[in-house]
């Protein structure tokens, strides 16, 4: 039994209080509460996931932690200053999400022991208590839009940490520590001191007259997708002298990953590749001073290879079980992704979130494509670069274990250098440069 966001906010609480929700392991409280109501504690045997987002609450009560078997908690948009320190008495609780609450303190006893995902993006945090590495079952920690100048020492002990956001703060040195840690796989920091200048892109200014904009065609955390038509420049124009195109349209707010102008920097820079979905020119007088890139659009049947993780994979997608690769089909995806990361790491930048559910593919042909630049930050020089470069090479492993595990066949060999490029030493790990040579020898071999 749940109540969930759909429903009522005030007919929720009405039949919280009635005691109609007995036994609900999900529940969703919106609607300006400044007070947790004390009957949400009839449910303390069974509630698994709790969604407080929303309201104007600056404190949680003191007994907190009778919530015994709750998992989940989602108290975005409160106001919060200082992470409730009951938080850490919660024996169960494993994510927690409190995304622009104006939280100043994180306390180290407000981290429980079992937690897996803590999200904390968009807040005015200055510092991290040294808690945060004893955490050892800590896998996804999200922190962009802060005001972070360092990070504990202590994080090195993190050891089952995969994905790591740090875009938007005040970082001005690399943290040398994470280039030990063994599962990082999707790290974000652009927009932080520390990151090298821009070389402006050598892009095409699309005129807003010259696009006529079509239906949605999708929406994420950082703007819209629609379907357009890109006229050429030349007066008499009719539409079906257009090309078809993609347009996205940034909604100008702060991402999970980070800044809207960071991914689209790393969007016009990463330049054509025949497996990235990357800028065609950027719209220079979008209405209301809006930002806009202009982008290819796929053909019609393509598919997104995964759908994103979710609260129970934490940091892994979510496939359709019913999907069975063939060999040929995996060799082109998995090459196609390697080349794609080889060209964007010689441009000096790094994707951030190589994953399934960031692909699009024809299965067709087999053909793919990369996308989404949201966690897109540049490459540092020296060992901060060559670190950077192999967490990636750990997400591709990651990958690759995915699919042939979808895969018709065993394909040994391939299983092989996917264990090779998720192996806890970083610096042992192939470069996308030497993987991708390997992967197209493979490919002629089949």
């Amino acid at each position: 039994m749940s109540a969930g966001p759909g429903e009522d906010p005030a007919a929720t609480l009405a039949a919280l209080r009635r005691g109609d929700l007995a036994g609900a392991r999900s529940l969703t409280l919106r609607g300006g509460l400044t007070e947790l109501p004390q009957e949400i504690f009839a449910l303390a045997d069974t509630l698994e996931q709790l969604d407080l987002s929303g309201n104007a609450l600056t404190a949680l009560p003191a007994d907190f932690a009778r919530l015994t078997r709750l998992e989940v908690l989602f108290a975005s948009g409160n106001r919060f200053e200082r992470l409730p320190p009951v938080l850490g008495d919660c024996p169960a609780l494993q994510q927690i999400g409190m995304r622009g609450c104006g939280l100043r303190e994180l306390p180290g006893e407000a981290l429980p022991p079992a937690l897996r995902w803590l999200t904390l993006t968009d807040n005015a945090l200055t510092q991290l208590p040294a808690a945060l590495g004893e955490r050892p079952a800590l896998q996804k920690l999200m922190l962009a839009g802060n005001r972070l100048q360092g990070l504990p020492a202590s994080l090195v002990q993190a050891r089952s940490l995969e994905l790591l956001r740090l875009s938007a703060n005040r970082l001005e040195a690399w943290p040398g520590w994470l280039g030990e840690l063994p599962r990082l796989a999707w790290l974000a920091w652009a927009g932080n001191p520390l990151e090298p200048d821009d070389a402006t892109p050598i892009v095409a200014d699309v005129p807003w007259s010259r696009l006529q904009i079509g239906a949605l065609l999708g929406e994420g955390a950082s703007g819209r997708i629609h379907r357009a038509v890109w006229q050429p420049d030349l007066p008499a124009a009719d539409a079906a002298a257009g090309r078809a195109v993609a347009v996205k349209l940034f909604k100008g707010a702060m991402t999970s990953d980070g800044l809207p102008e960071r991914e689209m920097a790393a969007c016009l820079a990463a330049g054509a590749h025949p497996c990235l979905v990357a800028a065609l020119g950027r719209v220079s007088d979008a209405p209301g001073g809006q930002q806009a890139l202009v982008m290819p659009l796929l053909p019609s049947g393509w598919q997104t290879l995964a759908a994103p993780p979710s609260l129970a994979s934490c940091s892994r997608d979510v496939y359709d079980p019913g999907l069975r690769l063939p060999d040929r089909a995996v060799l082109r995806l998995l090459g196609c992704v390697a080349d794609a990361m080889a060209h964007l790491h010689r441009r000096g930048w790094s994707h951030g979130d190589l994953y399934a559910h960031n692909m699009a593919w024809d299965p067709a042909s087999g053909a793919a494509v990369l996308s989404d630049f949201g966690a897109s930050s540049r490459l540092l020089p020296g060992f901060a670069g060559q670190a950077q470069r192999r967490f990636e090479v750990r997400a591709w492993g990651l990958l690759a274990e995915e699919l042939l595990d979808r895969c018709e066949s065993d394909l040994p060999d391939l299983r092989e250098l996917a264990r090779a490029c998720a192996q806890p030493i970083v610096s042992q790990r192939p470069d996308f440069d030497a993987l991708a040579g390997q992967l197209a020898a493979g490919s002629r071999s089949v």
